[in-house]
């Protein structure tokens, strides 16, 4: 199953060129770093932020006083050239020559394919950067506006060689200051968007697309109305991805997803949608909630992608501390679906920078959590085969705390796994029952694979009453029998 590592490519490298006291690009990483990246598990690298910045971006940037508030809250002692602008104000899809070029990229591609690993890069689709050569080229593939516009909302609005565009945006929120936006509805932006795309999938193994719930025609008719014209027969995605495959029939599709449009996006023809719905219930809701989200089709699962953290995210160290952490932490790494691990989590780094940023402040490493995520990604890697199934865990009637455990086993002809999670403060007790037919007449043996702890059970009892387990909060078990 899919196990993606982000990496902010950027702030990496910058830190590389300090430890090794040269400046390092993709083309010249260190073998021993391309190892340490090579996680046990891990079969995909996200490297963050390669493609050319914007300079007309940038100056954006530095007069906006929310931002540049943004910048000293995560990293105090900030200076303008600290200040790279937003990978997500897409100059153009090349490679940035200060990182390597598109021959760095070759070289890292060709390091990690060494490791076993894919690389994924970025597709923004929703917008470009104001210098885009598009603006000049194409200017029919983006959503117009007028001088009008411009001078009654100059916010939603923005004046780029002379032409007046809409700036980029989601329904819910303000525009993006630094962007124009692309107009979805446009028989040439689709057919440059194949292009590109093609042109990305000749460089990489996978594609992790921004935003890509805004560009179903539904969204962007409600967001665009008129300004966009009449919205094709065919939506933008079941348009876009069939063309990109017919060249590159392997390249990953990841979507950046919300407002529950991950099984939408799946029948579009993405491989794997952000599982924010997950995340959500873990950080604020019961394990009830968790527990029906995990109810759901089994296809639709492996379609989704598990995580805690990543640049647009809170640090998991801030935002689910000590031993919750590492509970959410068992129950994303074990669940059928993809895993999403962000560079810094497993070192409990709590500062998100702004992904505008080239530096981040200095911070301790949390030793004992490191030790954790060593122990959590083999055992992940060794449970995650063969059938999955959650157990309905069964308590007592005076007492209702079996309702706070989550379980699932997996099983593979050569291997079985239970995960327990108590997902709650308070210590948990209840029997799961196990759907292994096999179990009399024999003492069946489990081992913890995270604390090596080993408890042997009479399998009568296992079969006629299921297995007894009783957690601290936020405990968990990882066994194999």
């Amino acid at each position: 199953m899919t196990v993606i590592l982000e990496i902010n490519t950027l702030v990496w490298l910058s830190e590389l060129s300090g430890r090794y006291g040269r400046h390092v690009t993709l083309g010249d990483v260190p073998g021993e770093v391309w190892d340490s990246v090579a996680l046990p598990g891990v079969d995909t690298v996200w490297l963050m932020g390669v493609w050319e910045r914007s300079p007309a971006g940038l100056e954006i940037a530095l007069r906006d006083e929310g931002l540049r508030a943004s910048f000293r809250e995560a990293l105090p002692d900030v200076t303008d050239a600290d200040i790279a602008g937003s990978p997500y104000c897409v100059r153009d899809y090349v490679v940035d020559a200060s990182l390597g070029g598109p021959d760095g990229l070759a070289a890292a591609r060709t390091q990690l394919a060494a490791r076993g690993l894919r690389l994924i890069l970025d597709y923004v689709p929703n917008h470009v950067a104001p210098d885009h050569p598009w603006l000049t080229s194409g200017p029919d593939r983006l959503v117009r506006g007028t001088a009008d516009d411009l001078g009654r909302a100059p916010a939603e609005f923005i004046e780029a060689g002379g032409e007046v565009y809409a700036r980029g945006r989601d329904p819910y929120f303000p525009p993006w200051p630094d962007v124009v936006q692309l107009n979805h509805f446009s028989d040439a932006l689709r057919e440059a968007t194949v292009d590109t795309l093609v042109s990305i999938g000749d460089q990489v193994d996978g594609v992790r697309c921004d935003m890509a719930m805004l560009l179903m025609n539904d969204i962007f008719g409600k967001t665009w109305g008129d300004r966009a014209g009449t919205a094709p027969a065919e939506d933008f995605w079941p348009y876009v991805i069939p063309r990109v495959r017919a060249r590159h029939p392997d390249l990953l599709f990841v979507a950046e997803a919300y407002w529950d449009l991950e099984g939408a996006l799946q029948q579009q023809g993405f491989d794997h949608c952000y599982d924010k719905r997950l995340y959500d219930r873990l950080l604020h809701e019961s394990a009830d909630s968790v527990r029906a989200h995990l109810g759901a089709d089994l296809a639709h699962q492996r379609g989704l992608v598990r995580f805690l953290e990543n640049h647009d995210e809170p640090r998991a160290a801030a935002t689910l501390p000590g031993d919750r952490g590492r509970a959410a932490a068992v129950a994303v790494a074990t669940l059928p679906g993809a895993t999403l691990w962000h560079e810094g989590q497993f070192e409990g780094r709590r500062v998100r920078p702004p992904v505008f940023l080239r530096r981040r402040p200095q911070e301790p490493v949390d030793e004992p959590l490191r030790d954790f995520y060593g122990r959590l990604l083999p055992a992940a890697a060794a449970v995650r085969r063969g059938d999955w199934r959650p157990l309905t865990p069964t308590g007592w009637p005076d007492n209702d705390t079996h309702r706070d455990l989550l379980a699932w086993t997996w099983t593979h002809a050569d291997a079985r796994h239970l995960v327990v999670v108590n997902d709650s403060d308070r210590p948990a007790q209840a029997r799961l029952p196990l759907p292994w037919d096999d179990l009399r007449g024999r003492v069946c043996r489990a081992t913890d694979l995270l604390t090596g702890a080993v408890y042997d059970r009479d399998g009568g009892e296992l079969a006629d009453c299921g297995l007894f387990v009783s957690l601290e909060g936020w405990g968990c078990h990882v066994l194999k029998w």
